[in-house]
Parts: structure tokens; sequence; C-alpha cells
């Protein structure tokens, strides 16, 4: 497959970088080797299992340019955490959090994909050791929110006032604080 455009700017890749790269479906078994850690794919589960933790920011494009799928309970998104986000749709940029959560700045010039790496580890490091009531995010150990009884309790939801519901509310998204319970 032929590099139309390396987008140096952004990628800090130069044709020379890929002169000798390996093929597309050996880097793709070599990743999928590396994150299943010797478990099938249908086998990987977030406690307990081999898989490994992915942690990056803005992971669905990097997946989707290896063509890759992997268990979202194994995913660790920097652009899709939540506590880092602007919105519930809208993420922040991985330059704007290194600099507001780590206190230095990133793609000052080129971008480096290892200084992306870095940062978005000790991002994930951060957040992971965050320290606050587990109790306060019951939902958060359920990772497919599988607690979430919405649905049949919707009449009941209707009725009830701003102040009722907020009482009632919990997280649900799984916080990155319970790995570091595994």
């Amino acid at each position: 497959m032929a590099v139309t455009n390396y987008r140096y700017e952004k990628t800090g890749i130069r044709p020379e970088n890929l002169r000798d790269a390996m093929p597309l479906k050996h880097a793709q078994r070599k990743v999928q080797e590396f994150l299943c850690n010797g478990e099938p794919m249908w086998k990987i589960r977030p406690r307990g299992g081999k898989g490994r933790i992915l942690v990056g920011h803005g992971l669905d494009h990097d997946l989707d340019c290896l063509q890759l799928e992997y268990p979202s309970s194994m995913i660790r998104d920097t652009a899709k955490y939540p506590p880092l986000m602007k919105t519930s749709k809208l993420s922040n940029s991985l330059k704007y959090l290194t600099q507001a959560y780590l206190g230095y700045d990133v793609h000052v010039g080129i971008q480096d994909p290892y200084e992306d790496c870095v940062a978005t580890m000790r991002l994930y490091t951060r957040m992971r050791y965050q320290k606050h009531k587990i109790e306060a995010y019951p939902l958060a150990f359920d990772v497919h929110n599988r607690s979430n009884q919405v649905a049949w309790r919707q009449n009941e939801l209707e009725g009830m006032s701003p102040d009722e519901m907020l009482s009632i509310s919990r997280s649900d998204y799984y916080c990155w604080c319970l790995d570091s319970l595994a």
C-alpha cells in the first residue's frame, strides 16, 4: 500500500522512516499478539485475564488504520475518558491535556509520536491513581454498565424532580482508578 501523504507536521514520519517497514499484515499480527498476550480475543476480559490494557489518545483512528478490533473494556483512551473531555461528545487535544494536567508542553515544533506516547501514559497513570471514594461510582465496576435499569424505570423517572434524580444518579463510566485494584 503506497503512502500518498506523510503529513510530516502531524505525524513526524518521513519517507525514510517507512523504507524498510514491515507489511501491514505482519504489523497487525504483531500488535494483536502483543495485546492478546497469548489469550484468544474472545476470551479477553478486564480482570484476571492475560490481555493487555491498550492506552492511547484518539485510538479509534489508530485501530481503524491497522484494521484491528479490541474489546472496549480493555481500552483506555484519554480522548474519550469523561473526566478529561470538554463535553460529553467533544474531546480535548493531547496538547491541552498535557499542559493542563501534567504542566508541560508537547507538540512544540514537529509532533513526535514517542512524546505523545509518554504524555498519554502519564495522563493515564495520573488518572488511574486518583484518590476518591469508590462507593461513589457503583456502576463503574460494571464495565458494560449492565446495572443501568433506566429502561424499565422510565415512568418512575419522568415523575421525579431534578433534585430526586440527582440523589439517585451515579456515574456510568468505568473509572480508571479501578485499574489499580486489579
